[in-house]
């Protein structure tokens, strides 16, 4: 027997991209490729790529560039791009770097094997389709490997929200919904492999409205249906839009105990009228009356939110709105960035605020944040929360794993596995993680 193709995947970017990259290497695992995680002695190397981040294509020209050597040297190696930089990019990127032989959108990935095919005879592919066929059917026969015992779960993909900012209504495309049946389908063959926790996935999650079998489900109703599956412990949805919180989804979080107590809800500025120019369709106060709502029905819960600053025409009064909405809504974790533009959105053309000022704002709101994140953390010690343990830590006989509320708790003298769901008393609090002790 011939040996194992071996594949190489570098994933940029969001927990999407993650589960794009397990779908691929098992779209490329049915030719016979086999994971490495070294460049250097991979057969086909694919980059995964993210168009979120400032300046994100000249990072993956870069980044091929330093493959130049590895395809001199092996002249038989494929190298392929994937995701939201493939699809914005196209075949520029073929121009730009001749090495590159294969270029995949995010909704076209399934077609692989048939692009793999044509680059072994010589070819140059391109696909940046949105195929009308459903790629995750296409795919839907997964490799029974044992699996760790978290995953991610894609259930919605695109954005027709068109935030001024935002890529990725182009680069993904529409809202769809997958239907209720397949994703029940999915979560019954993770759990058999092992997993614990589900992470619904979706660049707008909680518009999520699939095919169920009396009409389209929310959100709220798929989580509904997951809390059914035997041995599915725990169930995370992320990212979500304010717009789309529906008073059954806030009811969940009250009511349905697989739903843990964290939610990922975005709010990028305090300032309505930088909303508006954000195009994000709510205000500060609508924002700050649904945080209410949520905390009633769930007063635990940990909210986690992204703010841009130095969006165009911010003003230091805009700013200060956000300090303000912050300090209300005291968030456990949040991600902060400085605006950067992005070619062909509405906020590219408009006139950007001073470099210096929108560096001196992101400091600010970063103090702010981290103040708040360790005061909610420091705030679990003495308390009871349930650990679903992920992995042995660095330390003999330390586990590690997540918290309810997603905060890593790591147990020293633990005689539990990766897979085991534990109750721990939290008796310290360190930079970015929780020590405990089991109770029992």
């Amino acid at each position: 027997m011939s040996a194992p193709k071996k594949l190489f995947i570098k994933t940029y970017g969001c927990q999407m991209n993650v589960y794009d990259s397990e779908r691929m290497a098992e779209a490329l695992g049915g030719e016979g490729y086999v994971e490495t995680k070294s460049a250097d002695d991979a057969d086909m190397i694919l980059l995964n790529t993210c168009h979120i981040r400032e300046k994100a294509a000249e990072k993956v020209y870069s980044e091929l560039g330093r493959f130049k050597g590895l395809k001199a040297e092996k002249p038989d190696l494929k190298i392929g791009v994937a995701g939201c930089v493939a699809q914005a990019e196209g075949e520029e990127i073929m121009r730009r770097q001749p090495l590159v032989d294969l270029v995949v959108g995010p909704q076209s990935y399934h077609r692989l094997p048939e692009m793999e095919a044509k680059t072994r005879e010589g070819e140059k592919v391109l696909d940046t389709d949105f195929p009308e066929e459903d790629k995750f059917e296409k795919l839907k026969n997964r490799p029974k490997a044992k699996r760790g015992p978290t995953a991610f779960l894609t259930v919605q993909e695109g954005c027709d929200k068109f935030c001024a900012f935002c890529v990725v209504p182009y680069t993904r495309g529409a809202e769809v919904s997958r239907p209720a049946d397949r994703i029940l389908t999915e979560a019954r063959d993770l759990v058999e492999r092992g997993v614990r926790e589900i992470t619904l996935l979706g660049q707008n999650v909680n518009a999520y409205h699939g095919a169920g079998p009396n009409g389209d489900l929310t959100l709220a109703q798929l989580i509904w249906e997951l809390d059914k599956v035997d041995g599915l412990e725990r169930i995370r949805f992320t990212t979500s839009h304010p717009n789309d919180m529906q008073d059954d989804l806030i009811e969940a979080h009250g009511t349905c105990a697989k739903l843990m107590p964290y939610l990922h809800l975005p709010v990028q500025a305090g300032s309505d009228k930088i909303l508006k120019r954000m195009n994000r369709a709510h205000t500060a106060e609508s924002y700050l009356r649904l945080i209410e709502r949520i905390r009633a029905a769930r007063p635990d819960i940990l909210i986690s939110g992204d703010f841009i600053v130095g969006f165009p025409e911010e003003t230091e009064e805009d700013f200060q709105a956000t300090m303000d909405l912050v300090e209300e809504v005291k968030y456990g974790t949040a991600y902060s960035f400085k605006y950067s533009t992005r070619p062909g959105t509405p906020a590219a053309e408009r006139a950007q605020v001073d470099p210096a000022a929108a560096d001196d704002r992101l400091q600010r709101l970063q103090t702010l944040l981290t103040k708040q994140q360790r005061e909610v953390q420091d705030s679990m010690v003495g308390r009871e929360v349930g650990v679903l343990f992920e992995k042995a830590g660095r330390l003999p006989g330390q586990m590690v794993g997540k918290s309810d509320y997603l905060h890593a708790v790591h147990v020293a003298d633990c005689n539990r596995a990766a897979g085991d769901l534990a109750r721990v008393r939290i008796i310290s609090s360190g930079a970015n993680s929780l020590a405990g002790e089991l109770i029992g």
